[in-house]
């Protein structure tokens, strides 16, 4: 009867544990697309990836930020997210299909090497959670000790999902 009993327990956790396992291994059945970075061919880093209806962009930087004034942490965060429209919009995607946002800060040297927050929400709340675009992606927020190009100040990445 013990016996049984721990049978039972333990084919039930097998159960649940292989239907974890296929129902995570499900999206790498899907088809999966390449996009190539524009102008970059043949940098081995794809600009996104789709598997199935599910995209994720690589890491974004403001456009300014390599250039003569790169501009604070807000005009970056701009740019940063306007060039991520971009993409998405090639995708025949909008900022609304985004459902999670990492995004890396590398220390402002005007603000003693900290982060700024503050600055990054400024350029963020002009396209989340506004009467045009109310949808707010999950999101991470992490400073970083820095980022490739020397001036840049903020890095995106998102996940967006086309409904079906």
């Amino acid at each position: 009867m013990l016996l049984r009993s721990l049978h039972r327990r333990l084919s039930s956790r097998f159960v649940f544990g292989a239907a974890l396992v296929l129902g995570a291994a499900s999206p790498a059945l899907a088809q999966v697309v390449r996009i190539p970075l524009p102008n970059q061919d043949p940098f081995p880093i794809a600009g996104g990836v789709w598997v199935g209806n599910t995209l994720y962009l690589s890491g974004t930087t403001s456009p300014s930020a390599d250039g003569p004034t790169p501009g604070n942490t807000e005009t970056q965060t701009v740019g940063a997210i306007r060039s991520i429209e971009t993409a998405l919009k090639a995708q025949k995607l909008t900022l609304g299909d985004v459902v999670l946002m990492q995004v890396y800060l590398a220390g402002d040297p005007a603000k003693g090497g900290k982060m700024d927050f503050a600055g990054f929400m400024l350029g963020y709340s002009q396209f989340f959670g506004t009467k045009d675009q109310p949808n707010k992606p999950a999101r991470s927020t992490m400073q970083v000790a820095a980022l490739v190009e020397d001036t840049a100040l903020v890095e995106i990445e998102v996940v967006a999902v086309r409904s079906k």
